[in-house]
């Protein structure tokens, strides 16, 4: 299911960054701007011209080796994750990416620069709000050759948990969760990359690290280093003395967390996952992830949402008892049979309500509309969701007795299916846009068996009663 939660975010001013690619060992600029809303991310190669702009979506990926590089009619963007990363950890929605290289700087190899670059040009609010993908069903993907596992789960909380095993003694198996993802600057933001030393020594020989240096990663050592390869490290990193510390790693650095190597895991989940174009309510169970996992089960999701994107058609279960019955609806709203519309408020948040109405034959429309082959009013179905709506609207305030709701637009009104006598017609209504002086701007669908048979954009007001 997608619902509209909090507003969207983008920055609120340009930052800049600059750093060397780590395979390309280029200079790169980058330049993170504010963008509209429903734009996503998108990477702009202002190095070309005319510029190439890259959205970050699964379908644009095309290399999951050591990274997850991005490709748009054979312009690549490479090492998105790590930035992908601190724009979902920063809660920020909408970024123009102006890069002038085809590689992201590696920076210190984890998202604490970006972070700290994103807090630097600050968090700007948007109007409309953000869709989320709620996670209703069990999705498991496994990557049989690898052994590679991926679940998302139904939670109230997204959250991430991410195990390890590169079944070699000097890293073992390690695990990690973020339990929240306003934790992730804090807790995940700051982990490094990582490599062991045979996987160095390789990339070494084949040019594949120009960028590279010995504070942009930790090196696990799971081989005994002989004296000449010492001595071509140090040529390579342009250090004078390079040692094995005693938990196994290269003296370069400190490890900001014993089970870091876990944490950047997950730190490349959450990026990675980015990809799928909209952030996601569930928990999710990564066993020994990579880029190519990742990206694959980004595509998985993605795909779910645009099936679910078809009908989004509410999951609800009839028989559990309803936030509103009758009596309240008539206790919140004026309306009274038979123009009151709707039997039952199924579900009612901050920013939608999912409500119900049986429709019978004894209805008393059906008296004068088409009495020998019956159909529900069109004009009708936009008056059950308006009075949805208004229960919606009425919700904000402590006192809904003493207000009367007022709609002052319908726009793209669509009838998609007639809807006949002994149909169940389960509406869905989402906030656009926050509700600001009693003024609230709604997205309504009426659907009958997953169906969808009508929709329409709607503004309404409320308006204290006169006395």
């Amino acid at each position: 299911m997608i619902k509209q939660t909090t507003p969207q975010k983008t920055l609120a001013k340009e930052v800049r960054l600059n750093g060397i690619g780590l395979h390309s060992g280029q200079e790169i600029e980058l330049n993170l701007k504010p963008a509209p809303e429903n734009t996503g991310f998108i990477f702009q190669r202002v190095d070309l011209d005319p510029v190439v702009e890259i959205p970050a979506l699964t379908n644009f990926v095309n290399k999951t080796e050591r990274s997850t590089t991005l490709n748009k009619g054979g312009v690549e963007i490479q090492t998105t994750e790590h930035l992908l990363a601190a724009l979902v950890g920063c809660s920020v929605n909408n970024c123009f990416i102006e890069i002038n290289g085809a590689e992201l700087p590696i920076l210190d190899g984890s998202s604490k620069l970006f972070v700290e670059a994103i807090q630097k040009a600050g968090i700007a609010e948007q109007e409309l709000l953000q869709e989320v993908f709620v996670v209703n069903d069990i999705i498991h993907h496994i990557d049989e050759e690898t052994g590679s596992e991926i679940m998302l789960l139904p939670a109230e909380v997204s959250s991430y948990t991410v195990m390890i095993d590169f079944e070699t003694k000097v890293l073992g198996t390690q695990n990690a969760t973020l339990h929240k993802t306003e934790d992730f600057v804090t807790e995940i933001a700051s982990s490094r990359t990582f490599s062991f030393l045979h996987e160095l020594e390789m990339l070494l020989e084949h040019g594949l690290i120009k960028g590279g240096d010995l504070n942009n990663a930790i090196v696990y050592v799971d081989k005994p280093l002989a004296e000449s390869n010492m001595e071509r490290l140090k040529t390579a990193f342009n250090k004078e003395n390079i040692a094995v510390t005693p938990n196994g790693i290269l003296d370069n650095l400190t490890l900001h967390h014993p089970n870091e190597a876990a944490r950047h895991k997950l730190l490349d989940v959450v990026g990675d996952l980015a990809l799928i174009g909209m952030p996601f309510q569930g928990k999710l169970i990564a066993t020994k992830p990579g880029h190519k996992i990742n990206t694959d089960f980004a595509k998985r999701v993605a795909t779910l949402i645009r099936t679910n994107r078809k009908s989004n058609a509410p999951i609800v279960d009839l028989n559990k008892t309803p936030a509103m019955d009758i009596n309240q609806i008539m206790d919140m709203l004026p309306h009274r049979p038979p123009f009151l519309l709707v039997d039952k408020i199924l579900e009612l948040s901050d920013c939608h309500v999912v409500a119900l109405k049986n429709v019978t034959m004894n209805e008393s429309f059906f008296q004068g509309h088409f009495p020998g082959a019956p159909v529900m009013p069109g004009v009708l179905q936009i008056e059950a969701m308006a009075q949805a709506g208004g229960v919606l609207v009425l919700n904000t305030v402590p006192d809904p007795e003493n207000y009367l709701t007022f709609f002052m637009k319908i726009d793209n009104v669509k009838f998609k299916r007639p809807v006949y006598p002994g149909d169940t017609l389960i509406f869905k209504l989402e906030l656009i846009t926050p509700i600001r002086r009693g003024i609230c701007n709604m997205r309504a669908h009426a659907f009958v068996n997953n169906q969808l048979v009508s929709e329409g954009d709607m503004m309404a007001q409320i308006s204290r009663r006169e006395t």
